[in-house]
């Protein structure tokens, strides 16, 4: 009987630590949980699941012939879903039905064009119309097809004097935005983005990276070497993106995954960025803390270093999600920059990565690619995370009280959600309760809106007691000196009465 008992022990103790070893699969000494936030002093907070996994689609399930190799990217337009299938020069097209996926077509040529296969093609953008673009790396062409796979036109390298003409034209990421202009992320390109024109003309660069270089570097590199020195050393200038993602105002989201960790830090590197139609980084940056990924990481750790976005990918509501190659893990931001949760790890289990390589949404799932896995990983949100969801949308509709209701019900979930009370503070400082907002504000540490909502609730105070403040301040400004008037009368009597006597 003592037996058994022991090995009923064992084994309750055996299921209450099986969760523990799979969250704590990461080993970086950081993340003690599969999702998690940071709060107000950038410690880690457990909090409840936002998303889990749905599905996770293989060569198999597919339906392919040909097993994936090497997939380096995922497009989503509508229910049709693209890969780019790296490794077999080719990409797949698949159809969401419901929660299924199914196979449509393998595109690997393109009639009528020459070369007419691809070679390492390394992404793809489909537009409403249904053309297709590939960025054909080894072939140094984007090119462009109609749906029904027909050449249209290609991209090649810019016979321009801004573009040496020594560099092979190596196309790695592209984004189409709906007036046809293609956008091209290139291998060895450090001038930003290649831009064409809907017809095919190169029209130069936008959103080159600035050069960033360390003082001490710049100074040895200038006064204690030779020119010959210099000449061999690698010049200050600006790095390349590493991914590339265009929403649906025709913002091109961009992230960078080349940066000293000393930027990093002090929001130099900028690691994801929104490029207007000029170039300039126009990313809202209001939380505490800039969009970086994880907040605690090793220095100098390859594994356990900052947090590199391989990807990003931006839902409707201007909610982006970035996706880290280091460690395997999706965080998303709200359109302020203020992180909504973290999740994801290493590993080959449902939900972990080998090789996270790209990420895409259908509506509000997910959906991740793994290089080495060969797989898709489709995510979809709890109840938690629809919550959150929802309340971000009723704020941006106009719809502040059923906002705060919404977040009020986030905080059941996760009471040490600091977004949660913004949100409501957010909410009622719309609904011109600032005094309450100003309570949400402080519990969330949140100054500068505390700030606003207290100089609303000050102009406030003063409207309502417009009345009786100008009857205070005309009693202040006119009863002293008719006091003093009286005053100075009653002692000129007095004087006046005190001469009449001595006469």
């Amino acid at each position: 009987m003592k037996t058994a008992i022991r090995i009923l022990s064992l084994a309750l103790a055996a299921a209450l630590l099986l969760p523990m070893t799979l969250v704590l699969a990461d080993g970086d000494g950081f993340s003690s949980a599969y999702t998690y936030n940071y709060d107000y002093w950038g410690e880690l907070r457990e909090s409840p699941d936002a998303y889990r996994v749905d599905q996770v689609l293989y060569s198999g399930t597919l339906g392919l012939d040909t097993p994936m190799r090497r997939p380096q990217s995922l497009f989503v337009i509508g229910d049709d879903l693209y890969i780019c299938d790296t490794g077999n020069n080719r990409i797949l097209q698949a159809r969401r039905e419901g929660q299924k996926f199914s196979f449509v077509r393998t595109i690997d040529h393109v009639e009528g064009a020459q070369p007419a296969t691809f070679n390492a093609p390394s992404d793809m953008a489909v537009d409403e119309d249904g053309n297709i673009y590939v960025s054909d790396t080894n072939n140094n062409r984007v090119v462009m097809m109609d749906k029904d796979l027909r050449f249209v036109r290609d991209y090649t390298k810019p016979q321009d004097t801004t573009f040496d003409q020594k560099l092979s034209f190596l196309p790695n990421k592209i984004v189409v935005d709906s007036s046809g202009r293609v956008f091209v992320l290139a291998t060895n390109v450090n001038k930003g983005l290649v831009k064409y024109e809907a017809d095919g003309a190169f029209t130069g660069f936008i959103g080159a990276n600035k050069a960033t270089y360390n003082l001490w570097d710049y100074m040895w590199k200038s006064f204690f070497t030779t020119k010959e020195q210099r000449a061999q050393q690698a010049s200050f200038v600006p790095t390349e993106y590493e991914n590339v993602y265009i929403d649906h105002d025709g913002f091109i989201y961009a992230t960078n995954t080349v940066f000293s960790e000393y930027d990093l830090k002090f929001d130099v590197a900028k690691p994801i960025r929104r490029l207007n139609s000029i170039g300039d980084d126009i990313l809202i940056k209001n939380d505490r803390y800039p969009p970086i990924g994880d907040l605690q990481w090793t220095e100098g750790s390859l594994d356990y270093g900052p947090s590199k976005f391989r990807d990003i990918t931006v839902l409707d509501n201007d909610i982006y999600i970035a996706l880290d190659g280091i460690r395997g893990r999706l965080f998303g931001y709200d359109p302020q920059g203020i992180m909504l949760w973290a999740f994801g790890t290493k590993g080959n289990s449902a939900g972990a990565f080998l090789s996270a390589r790209s990420v895409e949404h259908m509506g509000r799932d997910l959906l991740v690619l793994d290089e080495n896995e060969n797989s898709i990983t489709v995510f979809t949100p709890t109840d938690y995370g629809n919550l959150i969801y929802l309340a971000s949308d009723q704020y941006l509709k106009g719809d502040y009280e059923g906002s705060a209701d919404t977040w009020r019900q986030v905080l059941r979930l996760n009471a040490n959600y600091n977004l949660a009370f913004i949100g409501i503070g957010r909410s009622l400082m719309r609904q011109e309760q600032y005094s309450e907002a100003m309570e949400y504000f402080k519990m969330a540490h949140d100054r500068e809106n505390y700030g606003r909502a207290y100089r609303y609730y000050r102009k406030e105070v003063v409207e309502k007691n417009i009345v009786w403040i100008v009857v205070i301040l005309g009693c202040l400004l006119i009863i002293p000196p008719v006091l003093r008037q009286v005053k100075k009368s009653k002692m000129e009597v007095e004087a006046y009465e005190h001469r009449q006597i001595a006469h």
